[in-house]
């Protein structure tokens, strides 16, 4: 039986004393800016320090620290925006910090400062889910309850697990991911009281549909997703809902891998490829047709951009199917700021110039006339069916996705990403595209698509 030295991982994984002394100090002068600035504007407001920071459970060198402004329930929705913004940006310009306005369930403030990314958080001061208002409201709920539930010896087991998910590409809630979120990795180390209880139970008990109900509200009856975890200070909402059926599997797929041959390795990121000349070595190695779709991406939140992207793909991909061209695979790629991809890889890219039309059955008097009458004598039976020979519109998958395009207007794309698209966009050869330049960021998303299991196994 191979052993693990957690013990060794942990020292790597671990904030330092000084990074926690400095942490601590950092957010402490953070809530007294935004108290003594609320005191004196008069603004009935008290900053608290929430997530992972607050509950001593981030991983080394990645403390963003989360400060919510809690308003008293009655105050109106307008007033909290108004004075939450307010109160974010005061903070980080006293604070010599650069600040920036984003969009979750209400507007809040990203302040970067001295180093650290602080989001700035308007709040109701909820004591239970009864009082919610907004989803950021449970926030305050879940910090209350992790401080209470979780055991001191226990932060450890949720650094090795947070790490472990990030390495195999699983961890974040956000749509880019669809991962495991930082609360949900507190709540399984709980549920199942360590690391290994957590890779044990994925590995050898987790089925689609797995119910985890630490307090035992009984609503995870109500839930259809890979995995439900009823949030103990919310019994109508599941934890894991962000959670892709395609992560739940790769999850419990690298924990029997990892059970079966314990190895720091599943603690350490994959690192792709950026050799352009190996990257393009292997696409001619695949004798397949691949073609890149470059667009300009909107400027919108990644939490809709994302989303657009995948529908996007999926929309081509199933227009592309229907005239014939069968998409082997495809993904999406985008750096948020000027570039985005959506890349093809066809399985059939080249078509006889007539494909076979099915017809109307013999027993319909009035179709098969109609059908006669429309194609004349090139129709003929099989069966009980009359066929025709139709003139495809392409033979090549290049014209067939420009002709698409060209009708974008019609097609169910991501509204935005349909928007820049009817601007411009480019279609061009995978090998073609090689021959330009390309980021290394592009080039190791290239050979994340050749080696789409390359973070499940460590050898």
């Amino acid at each position: 039986m191979i052993r693990m030295d957690y013990e060794k991982i942990l020292s790597k994984i671990t904030p330092t004393r000084q990074e926690k002394k400095a942490v601590k100090g950092f957010t402490n002068k953070l809530i007294k800016t935004i108290n003594d600035i609320a005191e004196k504007k008069n603004i009935k407001a008290k900053a608290a320090l929430v997530g992972s920071v607050a509950k001593g459970t981030w991983l080394k060198g990645e403390a963003d620290i989360d400060i919510f402004i809690k308003f008293p329930l009655k105050t109106p929705k307008e007033k909290l925006k108004k004075h939450g913004l307010q109160l974010g940006h005061e903070c980080i310009r006293t604070m010599k910090g650069q600040a920036e306005e984003k969009y979750a369930a209400h507007p809040y403030v990203t302040g970067h400062i001295k180093g650290y990314e602080v989001d700035i958080v308007p709040c109701y001061d909820i004591t239970d889910a009864s009082q919610l208002k907004s989803a950021v409201d449970r926030t305050i709920l879940h910090t209350r309850y992790i401080k209470k539930n979780l055991k001191k010896e226990q932060i450890k087991e949720v650094l090795l697990l947070k790490k472990f998910m990030k390495a195999i590409g699983a961890y974040g809630s956000e749509f880019k991911v669809g991962g495991f979120a930082g609360y949900l990795c507190e709540l399984l180390i709980i549920a199942y009281e360590n690391f290994k209880g957590v890779l044990e139970a994925a590995a050898l008990k987790w089925r689609k549909g797995q119910i985890i109900d630490i307090e035992g509200h009984g609503t995870g009856k109500y839930f259809k997703n890979p995995l439900i975890v009823i949030d103990p200070t919310d019994k109508n909402r599941n934890v894991a809902a962000a959670l892709t059926q395609q992560k739940f599997s790769e999850f419990i797929i690298v924990a029997r891998n990892f059970l079966e041959n314990p190895k720091e390795d599943y603690f350490q990121e994959i690192k792709y490829s950026h050799d352009k000349e190996k990257i393009h070595a292997k696409f001619k190695q695949r004798e397949s047709k691949c073609i890149i779709l470059e667009f300009n991406p909107p400027n919108v939140p990644a939490d809709t951009l994302y989303p657009q992207l995948k529908k996007t793909m999926d929309t081509l991909v199933s227009h592309l199917s229907k005239e014939g061209f069968k998409v082997n695979r495809s993904s999406y790629w985008t750096d948020e700021k000027k570039n985005g991809l959506i890349i093809f890889e066809f399985e059939t890219w080249k078509l006889p110039a007539y494909r076979k039309h099915m017809g109307p059955r013999v027993w319909s008097k009035k179709h098969t006339r109609r059908f006669h009458k429309k194609y004349g004598d090139k129709i003929w039976m099989e069966g009980d069916r009359l066929f025709v020979e139709k003139k495809r519109k392409t033979t090549r998958p290049e014209t067939c996705l420009k002709s698409l395009l060209s009708e974008i207007e019609y097609l169910g794309v991501g509204k935005h990403i349909k928007k820049e698209l009817k601007k411009g966009y480019k279609v061009i050869d995978i090998n073609k595209y090689l021959e330009g330049e390309q980021s290394q960021e592009v080039l190791e998303f290239l050979d994340a698509f050749l080696n789409p299991g390359k973070h499940l196994w460590r050898s």
